[in-house]
């Protein structure tokens, strides 16, 4: 259960790092209430997962979670660059989480 909630918790990180663009510098007042809400939910999530998921191992993986997820919705979002060297990197941070789960003791 403890990787759901981590797994869930990276999923939330991608929706507060997308809701700051929105927020547009805490102007906006449902954007900026929606980011809030998901940086509770998320760090809420991760605190939950690192009951039993190493810290080390939870933070990489709602990290690289974040990032990844944040990377490919500006690249559908925000018309970011979408070249072969960024996917890539973005296949080796993936290959570094499934390690990561892989090899955890949890």
């Amino acid at each position: 259960m403890a990787w759901a909630y981590l797994i869930l918790a990276g999923l939330f990180e991608c929706g507060w790092a997308i809701g700051l663009k929105y927020a547009d510098g805490w102007t906006r007042l449902v954007p900026s209430l929606l980011t809030v809400a998901a940086m509770a939910v998320s760090f809420w999530l991760l605190s939950v997962a690192m009951k039993s998921i190493p810290v080390g191992t939870a933070y990489a993986v709602w990290t690289g979670i974040g990032t990844i997820g944040v990377a490919v919705l500006g690249m559908i979002l925000f018309d970011e660059p979408r070249d072969i060297m960024r996917i890539l990197c973005l296949l080796m941070i993936v290959a570094g989480i499934a390690g990561l789960k892989i090899f955890s003791p949890a």
